[in-house]
């Protein structure tokens, strides 16, 4: 299948940097943009995407559809996208880039099959790829390889087999480390700050764990920015563990713990002075909400 036009759902803080990228590497990008937010709208104008009024106009006008969106909005938009290959009676490539289970993307994959398209699974490993070589698309399905056709378009896609859950099952596994460890990070230093004891553990830290300190001293405070996406990810992650019998309930915690983030923080969290000072704002209010 050549690849002439892709469709984005949606142009998020992800989705838009990729069609930049793509648009820059000569791959048209349409979206649609039904519903969605001035910040979108904004974003998409930026990265040069052509914005097409219905669902049905966007799988009329692409021949490969990204969707990358929270976890929680995957399904949904799967069955938008169905309802209009059932109108228009096209047969696209649907490529699910979003953060969920194995289950989640075999459900995707049905949804869009019934509908009459195919469904690659794809997991997204990395921050939006604002430069060369830190972002990786792993996908898997019977028709990744016509996905990884955009390889020449400036995406990094690498793939790991043909069945529609390997991606997603890997990605679950590659983000219960690094999510779930910032989790348990915030977790620790706000029950040190509660306890009265945040400065002598991060002290200890400092001088024992150097490395792991500096980490989480650069990363924890822009948290809020991510905490709404990073609950469905964490609850995909548990999911994904029960199903192979290992068990979900830290990544069930590490959810929680992100919904905390998000409640304390609804306006996002503006670090101040350097990376050590703004940590310890930000574990300081964290802990002034929790109750005694």
């Amino acid at each position: 299948m050549a690849i002439r036009t892709v469709g984005l759902l949606s142009p998020g803080e992800m989705g838009s940097v990729v069609a930049r990228v793509l648009i820059a590497h000569d791959m048209p990008v349409v979206t649609c943009l039904d519903g969605r937010g001035e910040r979108t709208w904004e974003r998409a104008r930026a990265a040069g995407i052509r914005e097409l009024s219905t669902y049905e106009g966007l799988v009329e006008h692409c021949d490969l559809l990204l969707s990358i969106l929270v976890p929680a909005q995957a399904e949904a938009a799967a069955r938008r996208v169905g309802t209009a290959l059932r109108h228009t009676g096209r047969r696209l490539l649907y490529v699910d880039c979003n953060a969920i289970a194995p289950d989640t993307a075999r459900s995707v994959a049905e949804i869009v099959a019934a509908a009459g398209g195919t469904c690659v699974d794809a997991g997204i490993i990395g921050p939006p790829p604002t430069r060369e070589g830190i972002t990786r698309f792993y996908a898997s399905g019977q028709r990744a390889a016509e996905f990884a056709a955009l390889s020449a378009h400036g995406l990094d896609v690498r793939l790991l087999g043909t069945g529609i859950g390997q991606a997603s099952g890997f990605k679950m596994c590659y983000a219960s480390l690094t999510k779930g460890t910032a989790a348990l990070g915030i977790a620790q230093l706000v029950a040190a700050a509660r306890l009265g004891l945040y400065e002598p553990l991060v002290a200890e830290l400092q001088q024992s764990q150097p490395d792991r300190y500096s980490s989480m001293a650069h990363s924890l405070p822009g948290t809020p920015a991510k905490a709404g996406r990073w609950i469905g990810e964490m609850e995909e992650i548990a999911r994904t563990l029960a199903s192979v019998g290992a068990p979900p309930g830290f990544h069930v915690g590490a959810a929680e713990v992100y919904r905390l983030v998000q409640e304390a923080f609804p306006g996002g969290f503006e670090a101040h002075g350097d990376a050590d000072v703004a940590l310890a704002e930000f574990i300081r209010r964290l802990a002034r909400i929790l109750a005694p």
